[in-house]
């Protein structure tokens, strides 16, 4: 399978970013637990603005993040893995599987309980650490299934901030809601008039987020909306989508998610830390990131198969399947973002982001060491 040239980009970014998001987490967990403590810890609740530094990160510079998903999804839609019926419908289905499973093995041990609300933490996938740890693997890799885990992703992610719309909005501001939505509607028609400047679609953008943040609707849903009218044109390296695109690639990989990463895993691991864990809350989250994740991504794809929904590419075996599923349980960004959402308890905040990193880092090693094991049996075979 041909990769094309803004797969590749991505890709590699996605890679490096991973990597870097690994490294900046370790930092931000030793310094949350060095001497340096209360210092770290009171920098990032520190006001700017009537709110946090953490929550300008989460609220603000995420915004930007789910502008690029929602570019990547356009894209996908328009030229990639997501344009035809047959292309998608594997990852699709695999997606959903990935989302639906761990969220009910999640609601087995809660419902019913004040933690029931964090039912959508074990149902996202995080991009770029995913990523990341599959290109250790190196060129053994098909290049179908690294199509295959990115687009899973990047569908995952949409389920992930359509739950977030929908499961996490408390109350609604209707009159900032209109606002926000009247802007867009001003946008989409700049699109169809075929304007192709970038600037007013971005302080569009920008007053939107404003007006979203104010209407009870999580402000980063502005970023994917926004996507949408962002002109396409034919996608080609002139394009406003790409020009954007390809700008923000960067910034978002390296200073945007690492910057979360830092600010969300600054955690004083206190000594009795793992009593915390011992709660269906941190059970669900584990089990349905590390066990639900691959099972569903498995299960639906199988019976996607099966029924005639879809096919699996010549390159692709199960076995290739169930890894990219086991990389699917690394949650990391979206589960830590849908816990701020879904509990302000903040005992309780902690040890979800505790079971979060536990979870990660289990299915990244299986993930990891189970694909090096079937790609290197292939090689030899």
């Amino acid at each position: 399978m041909k990769l094309t040239k803004t797969f590749k980009a991505f890709f590699d970014n996605e890679k490096s970013g991973g990597l870097l998001l690994l490294f900046v987490t370790l930092i931000s967990l030793y310094l949350a637990n060095s001497p340096f403590q209360t210092e770290y810890i009171a920098f990032w609740e520190k006001d700017l603005g009537g709110h946090s530094i953490t929550h300008w990160i989460n609220d603000g510079l995420m915004t930007i993040f789910f502008l690029l998903i929602g570019l990547e999804l356009e894209r996908e839609i328009y030229h990639g893995e997501l344009s035809s019926i047959k292309n998608a419908s594997l990852p699709i289905m695999a997606a959903f599987g990935g989302m639906l499973v761990p969220a009910a093995i999640f609601l087995a041990l809660n419902f019913g309980t004040a933690t029931q609300n964090g039912a959508g933490i074990p149902m996202a996938t995080d991009i770029a650490f995913a990523i990341g740890i599959l290109s250790l693997l190196g060129k053994r890799v098909p290049a179908s299934l690294k199509v295959f885990l990115t687009a899973l992703a990047v569908i995952d992610d949409l389920g992930a901030i359509i739950v977030i719309a929908i499961f996490y909005t408390t109350s609604i501001a209707f009159v900032n809601l209109a606002i926000a939505l009247g802007i867009w509607v001003f946008l989409f028609i700049l699109n169809r008039m075929k304007i192709h400047n970038l600037i007013p679609y971005l302080i569009g953008g920008i007053v939107m987020w404003y007006f979203m943040l104010n209407s009870g609707v999580h402000a980063t849903i502005t970023g994917v909306i926004l996507a949408f009218v962002i002109p396409f044109g034919d996608g080609g390296e002139k394009s406003s989508s790409y020009k954007l695109q390809h700008f923000l690639h960067k910034p978002v990989a390296f200073v945007i998610l690492p910057l979360f990463a830092i600010a969300n895993t600054c955690i004083a691991i206190e000594s009795d830390w793992h009593q915390g864990l011992n709660h269906p809350n941190t059970y669900g989250i584990i089990l349905g990131l590390v066990i639900g994740k691959p099972l569903g991504i498995l299960l639906f794809s199988s019976i996607g198969v099966s029924a005639g929904l879809c096919a699996l590419p010549k390159s692709l075996k199960w076995a290739h399947i169930l890894g990219a599923g086991m990389l699917g349980g690394i949650g990391f960004t979206m589960s830590i973002f849908i816990t701020l959402l879904a509990f302000k308890d903040p005992e309780v905040i902690v040890f979800s982001k505790i079971a979060i990193l536990i979870a990660s880092v289990l299915s990244g090693i299986f993930g990891f060491v189970y694909l090096k094991y079937i790609l290197t049996r292939n090689k030899t075979i």
